[in-house]
């Protein structure tokens, strides 16, 4: 049986980036993806106008609702790509009745890059040495010096557009020139920082979407809808970017529809020798081997994985002599905001549908820390004027379309609305022990394999945050002139998992009675064994996450090499 050098386990954000680095450095891979294959001259369908599909965009409920119960609560799935997002029929997971939670996954070749929200924002200091400062959980083991050059790696070969703005909290980057801002943002952007001194700062979102040809990939053209895919590679995916670089090297073995079971390992060496896999079209059972394993399944999916591992040396999950595989689960709290309407624009057009929105960094607790919660929250959102293209794509988002039929529908279209300026927040989720992911035994996927129990719910600072998020958005908006504010949002925030952020379970440290990993993702029990997606964080800050996931993945193939040239791995 071959032995590669290395296995990747996973095709995501970050399988890619591992399977990058490590075929570029000399090595022999095997990339296992759970999933398909796709085509994007087939799956892809970003160019496609409502009434080119069956059901005009608004889907086939009856089959949404049998089948995709789950995964048509994400805004991302539609009748367009559907087929991006997993059968819930056949992928199940159980919850606590009284704690809900919605697990949106991609079980495809380049997994959630395909349909990510494509937003980019480093940590800084505030955030790695949050836990340190509040005595809260464990520190992280790193510090933002010790990544900024990851950071750095990785933005310089995916291409962030964005503006250098200064901020301490949100460190610049190396970006390519920003998208425009629409005159809605510019008008607020302008008032925040007068009405605020500085301290609020609208800036427009860093997005991994390129604004110019960049590695072989072409600039944006426009035409909105990313997660439906993108045909010209101008937003950054492992189909668009990491599996082409590494499939030049011809180093890698890439082999989709086939299912982790469980890891094999050896008690004699204290390794793992490589995966049990089931062929997901055939479900016959097969092994592959390798020397080192980067588990980059998925936070929930990798530490199910693990703790599908258990054996007579790891009774709780495989490398988890510490205890807390599956504990400590993150997500960021979403679902509130405001929108109002401004006046004096009406003579301004904007051309064309920007795949990005604007960004206010966190600004809470800056200092101190408030009586009310800890950490904080950032805003995204977006100023454009309602009617004619985003009148005929309401309905698709939910909405209606303009009144009438025939000529009066088509005039009705031609109209141009308000300027409306919307912001929503996302803030930051503390580790809790109690939050967690676990087996059901009891109940198993198509595949045969035990299935997983997640339970999770906000927590007291989460609700705090929550509860202001709404007020604060309407109170800048208000500052900034709109009008007939109006604030949305239920009494209580969504089921954790909504955020699509989902972190923490396997968490790095230093201490490894306390954490599943080292400071570069290595297992403290089994040296040969890497994970580097969300499992591995031990906070969530309030930024969206995965930049952060890639510069890690980076860092930690690059040490595990060197660590097998001096031959200690």
């Amino acid at each position: 049986m071959k032995i590669y050098d290395a296995m990747v386990i996973g095709s995501g954000m970050t399988g890619g980036w591992a399977v990058k680095e490590l075929t570029e450095k000399g090595l022999e891979v095997l990339l296992l993806e759970a999933g398909r294959n796709i085509d994007p001259n087939v799956d892809y369908s970003e160019h496609l106008a409502p009434y080119d599909v069956k059901f005009r965009g608004l889907g086939d409920r009856k089959f949404m609702d049998e089948n995709y119960p789950i995964q048509k609560q994400c805004y991302a799935c539609r009748e367009y790509n559907h087929y991006f997002f997993v059968n819930d029929k056949e992928n199940p997971y159980t919850t606590p009745p009284d704690k809900p939670f919605l697990y949106f996954r991609g079980r495809q070749v380049g997994g959630r890059s395909i349909m990510w929200g494509r937003q980019v924002y480093r940590w800084s200091d505030l955030d790695f040495k949050a836990n340190e400062r509040e005595g809260i959980s464990i520190p992280w083991p790193v510090s933002y010096q010790e990544i900024e050059p990851w950071y750095n790696y990785v933005e310089e070969f995916i291409g962030v557009s964005g503006a250098k703005e200064g901020l301490e909290q949100l460190p610049d980057g190396k970006f390519l020139p920003p998208m425009q801002m629409s005159a809605g943002e510019r008008l607020m952007r302008e008032k925040l920082l007068r009405h605020w001194r500085g301290e609020r700062v609208l800036t427009i979102g860093r997005c991994a979407i390129l604004t110019r040809d960049h590695k072989g990939r072409a600039a944006c053209h426009y035409c909105g809808p990313c997660e439906h895919g993108c045909i010209t590679r101008s937003y950054f995916s492992t189909l668009n970017s990491t599996l082409p670089a590494a499939q030049a090297t011809s180093k890698l073995t890439l082999r989709p529809n086939s299912v982790v079971r469980h890891l094999l390992y050896d008690p004699k060496t204290d390794r793992i020798t490589g995966a049990s896999v089931i062929d997901a079209v055939t479900f016959k059972e097969l092994e592959f081997r390798a020397k080192v394993v980067f588990l980059c399944a998925s936070t929930l999916e990798s530490t199910r994985i693990l703790l599908n591992s258990a054996n007579s040396r790891y009774p709780n999950g495989l490398a988890n002599s510490s205890g807390v595989l599956g504990h400590y689960l993150m997500d960021h709290i979403p679902g509130s905001g405001a929108v109002g309407t401004y006046e004096g624009l009406e003579d301004v057009r904007d051309i064309g549908k920007r795949p990005n929105g604007i960004y206010i960094a966190r600004f809470q607790n800056m200092r101190t820390s408030s009586s009310k919660y800890l950490r904080g929250y950032a805003f995204q959102g977006e100023s454009t004027r309602t009617g004619l293209l985003g009148g005929f794509h309401l309905a698709t988002l939910g909405g209606q379309y303009p009144p009438g039929f025939g000529v009066q529908f088509k005039e009705a279209m031609k109209q141009l609305g308000p300027w409306q300026m919307g912001l929503g927040g996302a803030g930051e989720c503390l580790p809790h022990y109690e939050n967690k992911v676990e087996i059901n035994k009891n109940l198993v996927d198509k595949w045969g394999i035990p299935v997983p129990h997640i339970t999770a719910t906000w927590h007291e600072n989460e609700l705090a945050m929550y509860s202001e998020i709404r007020s604060v958005a309407a109170e800048m908006l208000e500052a900034c002139g709109c009008k007939n504010i109006g604030t949305w949002g239920d009494a209580r925030p969504s089921p954790p998992g909504k955020g699509i952020h989902e972190m923490g379970t396997a968490r790095m440290g230093s201490d490894p009675k306390t954490s599943v990993l080292n400071k570069w993702n290595q297992s403290h029990d089994i040296k040969n064994l890497f994970v580097t997606d969300g499992s591995f964080m031990v906070s969530s800050a309030c930024q969206n996450p995965s930049i952060t996931y890639m510069a890690f993945t980076a860092r930690a193939v690059n040490y595990a090499v060197e660590q097998m040239k001096k031959g200690d791995l």
